[in-house]
């Protein structure tokens, strides 16, 4: 579980990156979830967009994402979800 401090120091960090992944009107996917999860272990901090077409909720995705595998949500802003899971080989962002 993630501090606010330390979530606030994710979102800093997020913030000049792209979106990795779009899920859009096929919803939230195993095959997005296991690509989610690779891109993770390699980024440890990613964002995701939710397209405009898609039919499930944003925030329904970003809970669904947040209980598989441990993976952190930091923050949900417009379309955009800001996912983090610590790297277990490479470990590259130290938390405060």
């Amino acid at each position: 579980m993630l501090t606010g401090k330390q979530k606030r120091f994710l979102r800093s960090e997020a913030h000049h990156l792209q979106p990795l992944f779009q899920i859009g009107k096929s919803g939230l996917t195993e095959a997005i979830l296991a690509q989610i999860d690779e891109a993770l272990e390699a980024r440890e901090l990613l964002k995701v967009s939710v397209l405009q077409n898609c039919e499930e909720d944003k925030n329904e995705i970003a809970e669904r994402i947040g209980a598989f595998k441990g993976i952190e949500v930091v923050q949900v802003i417009g379309n955009i979800i800001v996912l983090y899971r610590e790297s277990k080989e490479k470990k590259r962002i130290l938390l405060p």
